[in-house]
Formats: structure tokens, sequence, C-alpha cells
């Protein structure tokens, strides 16, 4: 009997799950539906499209031959509205109704739009689909100065993509420093001076308390009583998940759906994976998490068993000019054993972070030599006692460390 699978949500997770599914299950019904009007897409490029360094094609991952080669349908600009798990049916909103037997839901997030004062303001956005960047970049053409609200990956990326487009870029950020889950103060500082000598301007240990204007975005007053004007402003505070059709479900709920080591959520034969879940307490929001579990599903899903079992958060900036990688624990208070390489004129900081001789944590600014053995080497929590008085030296066999 052949199996019908639904997924919802075409991102890395669904259509990783996808993937799985045919792999191990040749004649199934795969359906994805998206509200999309783009098969899956790298949000990852988003500021390279603001930018005008790449068009809209250029973003897409997988085009219609990809699915047609796996046999699977993908639905675009048709969100699922409803599910009823008794009859195991969803309907959409185009009013069409679908059966399966093994429902995914990967449903991702949307940006959080914090509650200041005027942020219904014409000028105001969020940079999460390519929707929101074919807008931000239309009403940038008759821009100047754009100001972000938000000192985060996202903020520093989607500012770039501004400010490649030739706006002025102030970011405005509630921490005292940029990253603050990134970087400790000595890394951030240093990134703030580069990023400054690129053009960007910083107002840090700032709260923003109302957008001002009429009709149109005119500035932004914080609540020390300083004014910035700007023409429009990007919001970047972070990501929430999407959770109106698990909360239809009555599927439990934290941070994100929880779910176990399957990725299977409450409900029988419905599984859940991406931005949208929690995991052991952990929630990611991170690619290489969503990419991951969207495997674990699909190949459970078609009858495997493979178990999730976490792994350590890490994070890569992408702004032309500077290479930046974090991972782990970066000891803010100081609290472990570290080792620290800097050198004020490239930009380079180079910190790595042990526990009782065991790799936790590394933040490599400006030179990212031996990141992919430095992240092994974290995942694993390997001992890198005999070594480790040697890896920052110049010359260091990175293999050393995963050996």
């Amino acid at each position: 009997m052949m199996r019908r699978y639904i997924i919802v949500g075409n991102g890395v997770a669904g259509t990783t799950a996808a993937e799985k599914i045919r792999e191990n299950d040749g004649n199934g019904k795969i359906d994805i539906f998206t509200d999309e009007p783009l098969p899956h897409y790298t949000r990852i490029r988003l500021p390279d499209f603001l930018a005008g360094a790449a068009e809209e094609k250029d973003l897409v991952l997988h085009r219609e031959s990809w699915y047609e080669e796996r046999k699977i349908e993908v639905h675009l600009e048709e969100a699922i509205k409803g599910i009823e798990p008794d009859k195991r049916e969803v309907g959409s909103a185009k009013g069409n109704r679908y059966g399966y037997d093994r429902l995914l839901l990967a449903t991702g997030g949307h940006s959080f739009i914090p509650p200041i004062q005027g942020v219904e303001k014409e000028g105001v956005f969020a940079l999460r689909s390519i929707g929101d960047a074919q807008r931000i970049k239309e009403y940038a053409k008759k821009a100047t100065q754009v100001l972000v609200i938000g000192g985060g990956l996202l903020g520093l990326e989607a500012g770039n993509g501004m400010r490649r487009s030739g706006l002025r870029v102030r970011v405005v950020e509630f921490f005292p420093r940029l990253l603050p889950r990134q970087m400790d103060v000595a890394g951030a500082e240093l990134l703030k001076r580069q990023m400054e000598a690129m053009g960007y301007t910083f107002s840090l240990g700032a709260k923003s308390k109302e957008i001002m204007g009429g009709p149109k975005v005119e500035g932004l007053s914080l609540e020390d009583g300083t004014s910035i004007p700007c023409d429009m402003i990007l919001i970047s505070a972070g990501v929430r998940p999407n959770l109106e059709l698990a909360r239809g479900l009555g599927l439990e709920i934290d941070k994100g759906v929880i779910v176990n080591d399957r990725m299977e959520a409450k409900i029988a034969s419905i599984y859940a994976v991406g931005d949208l879940v929690q995991h052991r307490g952990q929630f990611y929001g991170i690619w290489p998490a969503a990419e991951r579990q969207g495997e674990i599903a699909g190949i459970n899903m078609a009858g495997g068993e493979e178990l999730y079992e976490g792994m350590v958060m890490s994070n890569r900036l992408k702004v032309a000019g500077i290479d930046l990688v974090s991972s782990g624990e970066i000891d803010v208070d100081g609290q472990f054993e570290s080792l620290v390489k800097r050198d004020e004129d490239k930009y380079i900081y180079r910190k790595l972070i042990f526990k009782d001789g065991v790799f936790i944590g590394c933040i490599l600014l400006g030179d990212v030599r031996g990141n992919r053995e430095i992240l092994e080497a974290i995942e694993k929590k390997k001992d890198v006692t005999n070594v480790k008085a040697e890896i920052l030296e110049r010359g260091f066999d990175f293999k050393r460390l995963t050996a």
C-alpha cells in the first residue's frame, strides 16, 4: 500500500525530510505545501538580494527539476490552514483537502516585532522571506539612511545588504555590545571597530522608545531622550516559531513544539522539525540543526529508526570582508581556561575555551583557520590537553585536533 506523506513547509528542514523519505521509500506519495512563491531557496543570501548582488533566481536551491526527479509534488502559494488528525487530513487556503499517513510540520518561524510605539508606520520592515526582501528593496530606492534595530547576526547581515546598496546604516542594540550571544566583550569591541571602518555607525546599550513621523518613518527616539533621524527602519529582534497549526492540534509547546529524539510530536504520525521545535530543552534556530532534524524525521517517517541527539550551537557571520565563527561556550565572565590571540590592526581575535582540557567553545574573528577541526573537536568533546598550547601557533596542523 502506497504511503502518503505531507510536509508543511519548504525550508531546509522540510525539503531535507522529503529527500530522505524518497531515499527510503521509492513509492510513497510526497506533497510539500508552502505559502512562498518560490521552491526551496536560501534565506542566507537575502542580504545579497538587498545589495543587488543576487537576483531572485540565484537564491533558489532546488528548481522544479529537483522535485520532478524525486517525484515530489510541491504546492507553491498554498498554505495549510487546518489539520484534522482523527481523519488524517489537512485543509489548504485554497479550499483543498488532502489525506496523509505521515505528517511533518516544518513551518519555520517569523520575525519578532517588539511592542515599540509606531511600528505600524510606512517604512518599517523585518527581513525573513523573499517577499520581505522585495518590499525592502523597493522602498530603499527612495531612502538614504536606514536604521537597524538589533545588533545580532541577522541584523548585521541585513544591514550589510543595505549598506552595499548605497545606504547609510546605523545599528541600535539594546545590549552594550554587538552579538551578545556569539562574542565576548573584547571580541565584540574589535568587531565594532572593524564595522565602523566599513561605514557603519552604532548606538549600543540603547533602548528604542518610539518610531517617529507621520504616516511614514522619520526617525527613532530612544529611552534616554536621543532622537535618530532615518528614512526607513529594519527590525531584527529575533525569530519566533510559527505555532498556529501546532496550537490548533493541542501539541505540547514551550519555546517551540516539544519533540522526542525521533522528531515525533505528541500526536501519532505527526513529526515536527526546524525553527518550529524544541528538543531536549534546546531551541536551535540555525540551519545545520534544521537540516539534521529533517534528515532524522524523513528517515523515521519512512519506517527507519534514527535518533537526534542535538548539537553544539555554532554561528557564522556572513558580512563581506568579515570572517567570524563562534561556537559553544564563549566564556564572557572568564570562568574557564582560555587561550587568546589578537591582532588589533588586522581585526583578528582568536579565543579557544577549555574545561579540564576539553574544548568547549571558540571565537574566531578575522582568522578562521582550522574552524572545521575546532568545531568538530567541540562537538565531540575532545580532550586536547596535549596540544592546546600549540593550537594558536602559526603552522599548527589542525588535523591533530580530530585524530
